[in-house]
């Protein structure tokens, strides 16, 4: 008993469709996981601003993790990219978590105090000059985060009226990634 001619085009022909088939759906897989990819791990900015110098300087080119904080929150040290408002045209800023909700922070005596404790930093940076609205204890309430920039006497940050605590909601981001200058390409270190 023998194939007939047609049954043998006609297997062939799906065989080909099948194969192109998978190869469309390979393709449009592979494109959706590059863009999901790209959204959520590689949102770019431009340091705009000197204040967490040394860390980062104005003209960095920097990745933004947009999805690090969908299923969980930040940690202290994190650098992160936030809005004062919840406007999705208001500017975007740069500093560290320093105070995690529900803790008490306040800058004494050029210090950082975290529920009443100096809070010791991984990096050396200088002394507070300027303890602003931490001056007195802020205590932290849900879902609000005191940040600081690095360059930690020439930051508008948490210390300050027009920024104070911020919000969960409107942090956009985790820092990771430096892209620019050349020197400085790497994964950002807490």
């Amino acid at each position: 008993m023998g194939f007939s001619p047609r049954y043998v085009k006609d297997y062939f022909v799906q065989s080909k469709l099948k194969t192109v088939l998978i190869w469309i759906v390979e393709i449009a897989l592979v494109v959706l996981l590059a863009a999901g990819v790209s959204f959520f791990f590689c949102k770019s900015i431009v340091v705009q601003e000197g204040s967490m110098e040394p860390t980062l300087t104005a003209g960095n080119r920097v990745l933004i993790n947009s999805a690090a904080y969908k299923l969980s929150s930040p940690e202290r040290g994190d650098i992160v990219v936030y809005r004062t408002t919840e406007d999705a045209k208001s500017s975007l800023h740069i500093k560290r978590i320093i105070g995690l909700p529900g803790e008490t922070v306040q800058i004494k005596d050029g210090q950082i105090l975290i529920d009443g404790e100096t809070y010791v930093e991984q990096k050396d940076f200088p002394a507070i000059t300027n303890p602003g609205l931490a001056e007195d204890a802020i205590k932290l309430g849900s879902g609000e985060y005191f940040v600081l920039g690095d360059n930690r006497n020439n930051s508008e940050d948490s210390r300050h009226v027009d920024v104070g605590n911020i919000k969960k909601k409107n942090i956009v981001g985790k820092l990771w990634f430096v892209v620019s200058p050349m020197d400085r390409f790497g994964i950002l270190k807490k």
